[in-house]
């Protein structure tokens, strides 16, 4: 498979700050990538970066073979980029959107307008004014005008943050269908369960990458953690106490399951003691599988948080 992406050392500072430190990537074509982190962790400036709106201080990065420092421009006309806020124009309608985002492009055939606007629902909204659809809606258009000139790679900051779980899924199918079709879907989320759904992920904390490859991979390599289940509400005295703990990592509440991420030392005998001694013996402790979130909240979280 073709890398359609790739970055090696790439780097972004804002004065003192440095917001990506040695960034290294490859996506190939075709492939969902997954770039996840807390906030602040530099995801919006790396997919700006990508697309060509933020200059990179330095590294040797490609997007679709092009050099992103010398052929940036070039980069720009193959690749469709959907921002994290709602980036069109509230005042023109849906149709107008699309035919304004189209005129900026050479035209990738008739009739693709109307093909966008069925397939992603919006064609009983084409005279509505864009600043009066759903929030949902919206990211709908955002969608079909990243996409009106069939770019080969597609940026989408935060597609579907803020939006209903139907939406999201049909949002997907449609992502789905876009990789089979050989486009490079390059997304930023902040949901783990979209974070299952693609290719290859990669976790960014504090500029870094402190993980990176399919969710299967990144989480058959979390072999020096243990994860265990409590069926307890939330008891913060207990919180409390875990996490005086050294061996425990950090801790994750489920409605009446609290998941409790400890390194390989941990004596599970006074771990039981700990948990009978605040539950009065009714809560057992189980081993469990590790999952994605899991990893995510031990690699980007500070130890300590709940």
């Amino acid at each position: 498979m073709v890398n359609v992406i790739h970055t090696a050392n790439l780097t972004k500072r804002f004065g003192n700050l440095v917001a990506l430190d040695g960034i290294q990537i490859s996506i190939s074509r075709g492939e969902i990538f997954g770039l996840l982190g807390p906030n602040a962790a530099g995801k919006s400036t790396m997919i700006r970066i990508l697309a060509g709106i933020l200059n990179v201080d330095e590294g040797d990065s490609t997007v679709l073979g092009y050099n992103l420092i010398t052929e940036s421009e070039k980069i720009k006309v193959n690749i469709g980029y959907v921002a994290q806020s709602f980036a069109l124009y509230p005042e023109l309608t849906v149709a107008e959107n699309l035919e304004f985002y189209s005129s900026i492009y050479p035209p990738a055939g008739k009739g693709r307008e109307e093909l966008l606007l069925k397939e992603y629902g919006l064609e009983s909204f084409s005279c509505r004014k864009a600043g009066l659809l759903s929030g949902g809606y919206k990211r709908r258009l955002s969608i079909v005008c990243a996409l009106v000139h069939d770019p080969d790679v597609i940026f989408l900051d935060e597609p579907t943050a803020g939006i209903d779980p139907v939406t999201r899924k049909e949002l997907w199918e449609r992502f789905y269908d876009l990789a089979a079709r050989g486009k490079t879907l390059f997304v930023t989320t902040h949901y783990m369960e979209e974070a299952e759904r693609c290719n290859s992920l990669a976790f960014l904390h504090h500029g870094r990458v402190v993980a990176q490859g399919s969710p299967a991979s990144i989480i058959a390599s979390f072999t020096d953690r243990t994860v265990y289940t409590i069926s307890t509400m939330h008891n913060a005295d207990l919180a409390a106490d875990l996490l005086l703990m050294p061996e425990v990592q950090a801790l994750n509440q489920f409605g009446d399951h609290l998941r409790v991420i400890t390194d390989e030392s941990v004596d599970v005998e006074l771990l039981e003691e700990m948990v009978s001694r605040h539950c009065g013996g009714e809560a057992a402790v189980l081993l469990s599988q590790a999952g994605i979130e899991d990893v995510f909240i031990v690699l980007t979280h500070e130890r300590g948080e709940v």
